[in-house]
């Protein structure tokens, strides 16, 4: 393809991706099984692919007969003791080239959450995809980040945790635990994989949507998300030495160069995202424990030792059991390991569809039975509760040093946890 036929590519992307907007987005990650990613990366899967449809053609919501319910959908507060401020950066890797897209230089968006102080002198930030109103005028919520916020100096050193979203997901896909973590005194950076993502918005409307062709292979496509989180991390470097790597050098919010620490920085994903954090940690020894949620792991990665503590944490029919490259993953695990099952939980319980599609399950044009199958049987709120507190407790010890027993096996508090040994 030219250079005029891939530009004339992106803009036809661009009025595709405004018109599907957020259903598209909403939709597009993590539906399906824990494999959603597929042998080839370009290949949608069953559940997966007859959502994808009812994404391309958000007029056939109406169809389903099921009518979406009005007004704001909301995410669950943050339990933390840190109001949570965030902000949006453009970063560009000029020793790279963008895997996607031959003669155009890496480009990413990227979002930091952290602890933050005069929250109420800062608008609240809204989740970050073009569109924010869904069929029968359902709005996505706003988030408890507030952007551009001062970082809240009495968290001291903030620790960092890296997020990847799903296959065709987007950086915003797991807020409501995002900005928990953040609201617990981390420094959050979520990444949007450009060409890799559906629909990524850069500064002045510039849309760059998904060019992966059919056909493309999981573990490359992985390998592409670990250079890219490396790359993240060394603009965080840069930030802790007071320089600023965004783009169009927007401000950065005061207090962030001297928050921001690179010393103890951990790694979680949902599904391939979760699937990539193994890939990342072997490509970057700074990466210091990783959590996969739900996600099947491909490439070289599965066979490697790794000596960091990991977690697994699966789906009610996902685990190490039930998943091949998970067993091989276990094997090759050197420091700790933890492997969990929620019980009751779907695929796609590990992102925020687990909170929005129960609330208005017209606007994104599904069914009942489709609910059950894609989120599980747990209360949504219940689901969300519980990843939170073992996200934290895992990072805690590890990037803390604080440990917690809820670690140590089964708790009556969490029922719905099993330990898989």
């Amino acid at each position: 393809m030219g250079k005029h036929a891939r530009r004339r590519h992106r803009r036809l992307g661009a009025r595709v991706a405004g018109t599907t907007g957020a259903l598209a987005v909403a939709l597009s990650a993590g539906v399906g099984s824990a494999a959603a990613a597929g042998k080839s990366a370009g290949t949608p899967m069953t559940a997966a692919a007859a959502l994808d449809d009812v994404a391309q053609a958000p007029h056939q919501a109406a169809a389903l007969d099921v009518p979406p319910a009005p007004g704001q959908l909301t995410l669950p507060a943050p339990t933390g003791r840190y109001r949570v401020g965030t902000v949006d950066l453009h970063l560009r890797d000029s020793s790279r080239m963008d895997p996607w897209m031959p003669g155009q230089q890496r480009e990413l968006m990227v979002s930091l959450w952290y602890p933050a102080t005069h929250t109420s002198h800062y608008p609240a930030a809204q989740l970050p995809v073009s569109q924010q109103v869904l069929p029968g005028g359902v709005t996505l919520p706003t988030t408890a980040g507030h952007t551009g916020a001062p970082v809240d100096r009495k968290a001291g050193k903030l620790p960092v945790v890296l997020y990847s979203p799903g296959l065709h997901g987007h950086r915003g896909q797991s807020t409501a635990l995002v900005q928990d973590l953040a609201s617990r005194g981390y420094l959050v950076v979520t990444i949007d994989h450009t060409h890799d993502s559906g629909d990524v918005v850069f500064p002045g409307g510039r849309h760059e949507v998904n060019l992966m062709p059919p056909g493309s292979k999981s573990r490359h496509t992985i390998a592409i998300r670990a250079a890219d989180t490396h790359f993240v991390i060394d603009q965080l470097g840069k930030i802790a030495r007071g320089h600023n790597p965004d783009v169009e050098h927007k401000p950065l919010p005061h207090g962030l160069a001297q928050a921001a620490s690179t010393k103890h920085i951990g790694m979680f994903g949902a599904s391939l995202g979760g699937g990539s954090v193994a890939a990342a940690m072997h490509a970057d020894s700074r990466i210091d424990a990783g959590v996969n949620l739900d996600g099947q792991l491909f490439g070289s990665s599965v066979d490697k030792p790794l000596d960091r503590p990991f977690m697994l944490f699966s789906s009610e029919h996902h685990n190490r059991n039930s998943d091949r490259s998970w067993a091989r993953f276990w094997k090759h695990l050197h420091g700790e390991r933890l492997d969990l099952k929620l019980r009751g939980s779907g695929h796609n319980s590990f992102v925020d569809h687990q909170v929005l599609f129960p609330q208005a399950p017209g606007a994104f044009g599904l069914t009942p039975p489709q609910l059950a199958q894609i989120l599980g049987t747990i209360d949504p709120n219940r689901s969300i509760e519980v990843q939170r507190t073992y996200l934290a407790a895992f990072f805690d010890k590890h990037l803390r040093h604080r440990h917690s027993h809820l670690l140590d096996g089964p708790s009556h508090h969490y029922p719905e946890i099993d330990f898989i040994r």
